[in-house]
């Protein structure tokens, strides 16, 4: 039963969620204007910080509360959509103008094709996960976590690829170039990310894995994370990575054969 305790609970998490949010798109675009960061060190920071908030969506009430975590996303998803180049809406145009990407330039309407990405693949992840959690099933630590993978491992991969990048590889198709360097630094956090996940939630709190599971895994979803987001365009790589990850971890635990 949903009380009015709950009710109100979960109106407190919504709102520090909305000011998280805020704050976190609010404060980059203001020091792009302002000319203390670039348009990529703005877009990094919208990256790494926005996404960051899926982890509160833990303390909203189960099941029901957590629907409330959808309507989060949704309309988050619906403002990064609507920002786009010569918005009458400043708000929106500042947005577009801050952490906007040449690629997104190119486009007939230039809109954040990548941040849409972002928004849309923790939409969907997370209004599965709170669908499955009405049945009683409380499986919401696999889309946390192929998200962070997302947030993370993208983030620092393309900040290390960006400095200290040597050895490039040029994928004509993607019309993005990677770098080796950037690709293991994704690897390497997506393992610790995943190992730290699979670790506290399958072999900890629940006891479905095995100690071997618990580190084999991780190098599996880490290996192929990292092969989705080399392959993948600068502007999609932020639906196929969580997505993919996040599938990955369902399959793994699900059906564990170690």
């Amino acid at each position: 039963m949903y009380l009015t305790n709950n009710f109100m609970h979960d109106m407190t998490v919504l709102l520090i969620c909305y000011s998280y949010v805020i704050a976190t798109i609010m404060i980059p675009i203001t020091l792009k204007k302002k000319g203390k960061v670039s348009s990529f060190t703005a877009r990094k920071m919208v990256h790494l910080l926005a996404g960051l908030v899926v982890l509160l969506v833990p303390f909203f009430t189960f099941p029901i509360g957590r629907l409330w975590a959808v309507l989060i996303a949704m309309s988050l998803t619906l403002i990064v959509y609507k920002s786009e180049k010569g918005s009458k809406v400043k708000m929106l145009n500042d947005l577009y103008q801050s952490i906007g990407e040449d690629a997104e330039d190119k486009l007939k309407r230039a809109y954040l094709q990548g941040p849409f990405h972002y928004c849309v693949s923790i939409t969907l992840l997370v209004t599965i996960f709170a669908i499955v959690g009405l049945w009683g099933i409380d499986q919401m630590y696999f889309a946390i976590s192929g998200i962070l993978i997302m947030i993370i491992s993208d983030t620092l991969a393309s900040i290390v690829g960006k400095k200290y990048g040597k050895r490039k590889i040029t994928l004509s198709w993607t019309g993005t170039t990677r770098s080796f360097e950037g690709s293991s630094v994704f690897f390497i956090t997506a393992f610790f990310l995943s190992f730290s996940s699979l670790f506290f939630f399958g072999f900890l709190l629940t006891s479905t894995l095995t100690l071997p599971a618990v580190i084999i895994y991780p190098m599996i979803i880490a290996a192929i994370g990292t092969l989705i987001e080399l392959f993948s365009p600068s502007t999609w790589d932020d639906l196929t990575v969580p997505i993919i990850t996040t599938l990955l971890f369902f399959v793994l635990v699900t059906f564990t054969i170690i």
